[in-house]
């Protein structure tokens, strides 16, 4: 993923409280000899303190295709990316220059993490694994709680693998125009206000904050 200068966090808070509110992203695995890699769409927790970067847990179904690359690779990228809208180009036209030689682009929030992955099959820490998400998700309770060999989820145990991700480098993303000129950030913010779509308020938002802790771009 390409970094501008201008797109990177602008400390590590940034990327990590961003991280807190989101929790769906797709688990890249190498593939084996020969095969493309594998993109598996999950949900996970992240867990922001152990080791320098934190660590990530999740559980696969055990039938899953992608175990053979993961066992024989450990490396792994969990991609997450939200907060997305397209940008038309009359919002970003330069100053003087008719609508239409705007540049279309678009504006995301994304945050990747490199890990290592360790498979989970033990069924104590499978349960303790898949118990800690569900609190996670499901924080008003209502599931029972899965243990080894007890009703109603302990049968269902070995049809599943858990996965614990050592998170050892992490690229943060936030993609929104801070280097073009603050009439032009202007314009785009005021496009997203009159528009209103899925995720429009929220790149806004992302727009604002930065441009508070950023010089204005000439």
């Amino acid at each position: 993923m390409l970094i501008h200068p201008w797109d990177a966090a602008h400390d590590e808070s940034e990327w990590r409280r961003w991280l807190l509110h989101h929790d769906f992203g797709q688990l890249v695995v190498n593939g084996l000899p020969g095969e493309p890699p594998w993109a598996q769409p999950l949900h996970f927790r992240y867990d922001a303190g152990p080791g320098p970067y934190g660590e990530v847990i999740t559980h696969l179904a055990r039938p899953n295709p992608l175990w053979p690359a993961l066992e024989a690779n450990p490396r792994v990228v969990l991609s997450v990316v939200d907060d997305y809208v397209f940008v038309p180009g009359p919002w970003a036209a330069p100053e003087g220059a008719p609508p239409e030689h705007g540049t279309p682009t678009s504006f995301y929030a994304a945050v990747q993490l490199v890990c290592t992955a360790r498979v989970v099959d033990d069924p104590a820490e499978k349960a303790a694994l898949l118990n800690e998400q569900v609190a996670h998700f499901q924080p008003e309770g209502g599931t029972a709680p899965a243990a080894p060999g007890e009703a109603p989820f302990g049968r269902l145990l070995a049809g599943l693998r858990g996965l614990r991700l050592e998170v050892t480098e992490v690229r943060p993303k936030f993609k929104y125009a801070l280097h073009k000129p603050r009439y032009v950030q202007d314009g785009i913010a005021a496009g997203l206000a009159e528009r209103d779509g899925p995720r429009d308020a929220a790149a806004r938002a992302h727009q604002s904050r930065r441009r508070a802790h950023t010089a204005p771009a000439t």
